[in-house]
């Protein structure tokens, strides 16, 4: 069997690719000319050399598949090099559903994100507006809500590793963030990580499993920690005992305003809103569904960083 794989070079991507050749299918990717050296066990899939708005590219992937995977996301998006959620998170999408529906490939599955809303940031708008441009469909689909997710990423973007590269390495206290001018909730905020092999296991699972069609998982870890908490197990991993202070997010956010269109700067005004919001989650339907005992946020399964 073969799947149609959008996403395939990126951090939780290359999971993806492994789990579905490990399970037996062959991954049918959209590479970027030039990306190629990015994919895992090239050998064991097919590529297709296009652009995820090139409807030709599209149709040559979901072509001959049995099911299709849209894994194409970004953190932080830069309107001047033309990297925006809209194009992204929702338009390519979108482009991805219609082909399928008019190939007659009816398993869709789509990567999102825990907490999407319609009048929320901008990450979180367009990964709502495919979410529904999706369920408005006539395919069979399953979508994936994932709390922050960890694990090694052999160098490419990943949650803990940026974490330690952009805040806890440098020489002074990690920032334990909070709103408004009492620091009374600083660092409060709770996440519920998930190992990437674990959302990786549930995407490839939901290609044969009747009971995701049609359905919302969100995935998190089988445990909530607060930021306080994210970063002593993360220091600690590699050795660490890392002072935190309060830090209010408002100047923060002010600085953002002008700095955030450079890659270099470490954070952007989205990504500060949405960690203050926090992002738990209950997953045991997923659990339940797939057959899943998730992986502990800990500092054996964070050991990877002590080379990050």
């Amino acid at each position: 069997m073969k799947v149609a794989l959008f996403g395939g070079t990126g951090f939780v991507g290359s999971y993806i690719v492994k789990e579905l050749i490990n399970q037996g299918y062959t991954p049918k990717v959209l590479i970027r000319p030039g990306s190629e050296n990015k994919l895992v066990h090239p050998e064991k899939c097919e590529i297709v050399s296009g652009d995820i708005f090139n409807e030709n590219s599209i149709n040559e992937v979901i072509n001959d598949v049995d099911a299709t995977i849209y894994n194409i996301g970004i953190i932080r998006q830069f309107k001047r090099l033309g990297i925006t959620y809209e194009k992204l998170h929702f338009q390519g999408a979108k482009n991805c559903i219609d082909i399928a529906k008019k190939n007659g490939v009816n398993k869709f599955i789509l990567m999102s994100a825990n907490g999407v809303k319609l009048n929320g940031t901008g990450y979180q708008t367009f990964k709502f507006q495919a979410e529904k441009y999706l369920k408005a469909s006539v395919l069979n689909w399953t979508i994936f809500q994932p709390s922050v997710i960890f694990g090694d990423s052999k160098g490419l973007m990943e949650f803990c590793s940026q974490l330690k590269k952009d805040m806890l390495n440098l020489p002074f206290p990690a920032p334990l963030f909070f709103d408004g001018i009492l620091p009374l909730d600083a660092g409060n905020f709770s996440m519920s990580p998930i190992h990437v092999t674990d959302v990786a296991k549930c995407f490839v699972a939901s290609i044969s499993n009747d009971k995701s069609n049609f359905q919302t998982y969100q995935l998190g870890g089988n445990k909530d920690y607060n930021w306080k908490e994210i970063i002593r197990i993360i220091s600690k991993s590699y050795g660490k005992n890392k002072w935190a202070v309060p830090a209010p997010v408002l100047p923060i956010k002010l600085i953002a305003l002008i700095l955030d269109q450079f890659p270099w700067f470490p954070i952007s005004r989205d990504q500060l809103t949405m960690l203050l919001e926090g992002n738990t989650c209950d997953s045991e339907k997923a659990y339940k569904d797939f057959q899943l005992q998730p992986k502990d946020f800990s500092s054996d399964n964070l050991s990877y960083l002590k080379n990050s």
